[in-house]
């Protein structure tokens, strides 16, 4: 029999050893051997890692397809708000980070769920009497996908499902699958500004939804929904006890003719996990800092929710003490004009867009009313010589230079999204180039008909 002698030793300024010797009365293995195993290698991918699928990735990557040479390429694709350097962000942001950084006092680790005083900063900063906050009501984050990565990960189980919408973000679906998570998808109407199906949604409930996902304002669909409707939705979650998920990071992204409502300013009795972060008011979608707001006046999570919250953001151990520092000054002092002025950008565009695309036979955009983004349907029984959005947009690409994001990466073909985050001088060039594709490849009905003949 084996025995084990445990020793420890500690010399001057050198932290204490254990050092550990076996005692062995015989029949040892000899090193490099373990008993009833042939040593061979077999290194898998884990099977999370088999199930983790982005389909913008996926759609986006597998579009071989080459720019017209003779034309700048104009990208319309990515919600990165920084990529043309034309909505920098404000200098008290900045200043910030600057001084932070040179006090050399937030080098260190910080709790994993965020400093105690950046937790009061952001509960005091979203703290209203129709949805009260807490310090302890706010988990800070490595960027708003964390937010959402974490709350699913704290309702929801393998095997259960999760509702989320379509159109809709494609992380949802990336993070849930690669948990084990069904997902069930839940109709947006176009005709109705993207608003909810709600007969639909509720007819997907069963006993295994662990949430609701709400994105408003809405990527892909620049939506916002109103009062009454965001009213509506949880009437849906109160009847059926489901919690919902709120992906709130452009809220308050909103055009000055549409007011924009936190979900848990309407609902005192449905339980809400509302995820949100710096990326996009703040115009700084690098520096990762997010947060979920715990808002639950009816005790329903109770301490489970939130202790099960606290043990997932050990995973990493919180997000970047850097713009923690920084963040109660950044929350605080960033001056409101500068929100009205990236507001006033993206309406500006979000209109030329619209105007110009509306004006363009075989396309219909839809207006958006925030956010960054705009999408377009495209009636594709004037466009026969295109199988579906990917080869549209495929084909926009290699003729005019111009990329947008197919549809299909929402689920939700037939239509391409637009970001209108880029200068005004793009968004006429590139909306002058869609029509010129559009004039180019437009069939009247006679003729896509004679065109499906021919095939």
């Amino acid at each position: 029999m084996d025995s084990y002698l445990i020793q420890v030793n500690g010399r001057g300024d050198h932290a204490p050893v254990l050092d550990v010797h076996l005692k062995s009365t015989g029949n040892t293995i000899p090193p490099g051997k373990v008993k009833g195993r042939k040593p061979r290698w077999a290194v898998r991918a884990s099977e999370m890692s088999k199930k983790t699928f982005n389909p913008v990735r996926a759609i986006v990557d597998s579009m071989k397809v080459e720019p017209n040479p003779k034309k700048a390429m104009i990208s319309l694709s990515l919600g990165d708000p920084t990529v043309f350097g034309n909505l920098p962000t404000n200098d008290e942001v900045t200043q910030a980070m600057k001084e932070v950084l040179d006090s050399g006092q937030h080098n260190g680790y910080a709790p994993s769920v965020g400093y105690q005083s950046c937790r009061e900063a952001v509960a005091a900063y979203y703290n209203c009497p129709e949805a009260p906050l807490k310090a302890q009501d706010v988990i800070l984050t490595s960027g708003c996908s964390q937010a959402i990565e974490l709350a699913l990960a704290v309702l929801a189980n393998p095997g259960q499902n999760i509702l989320v919408p379509r159109p809709g973000f494609s992380l949802y679906k990336t993070l849930a699958l690669s948990m084990g998570i069904e997902v069930k998808l839940y109709n947006l109407l176009p005709e109705k500004a993207w608003e909810i199906d709600l007969e639909h949604l509720e007819s997907l409930v069963d006993e295994k939804t662990a949430c609701l996902i709400v994105n408003n304002p809405s990527n892909p669909c620049g939506s916002v929904f109103s009062k009454s409707h965001l009213q509506e939705i949880l009437a849906v979650a109160s009847r059926q006890c489901v919690p919902i998920l709120a992906d709130e990071i452009y809220g308050d992204m909103v055009f000055a003719d549409c007011k924009y409502e936190p979900i848990a300013t309407l609902s005192t009795n449905v339980p809400i996990l509302s995820c949100g972060g710096l990326a996009k008011r703040w115009l700084v979608p690098g520096w990762r800092m997010g947060w979920i707001l715990i808002h639950d006046r009816r005790d329903i999570f109770g301490n489970e929710i939130r202790d099960g919250l606290v043990r997932l953001s050990q995973r990493i151990l919180g997000p970047c003490t850097i713009v923690q520092g920084a963040l109660e000054r950044i929350l605080n002092r960033t001056p409101p004009e500068f929100y009205h002025n990236t507001l006033s950008i993206l309406k500006s565009n979000a209109d030329l867009c619209y105007a110009a695309l509306s004006a363009i036979p075989g396309l219909q955009p839809v207006r958006p009313a925030g956010a960054m983004y705009l999408m377009v349907e495209i009636e594709m029984e004037h466009f026969p010589e295109f199988e579906n959005d990917v080869e549209f947009t495929e084909r926009l690409i290699s003729e005019q230079s111009v990329f947008c994001l197919p549809a299909t990466c929402f689920e939700y073909p037939n239509f391409f999204r637009v970001v209108i985050t880029v200068p005004e001088e793009m968004i006429l060039e590139a909306c002058s180039r869609i029509q010129e594709f559009c004039e180019m490849h437009y069939q009247g009905v006679e003729g896509a008909q004679d065109l499906e003949c021919d095939k």
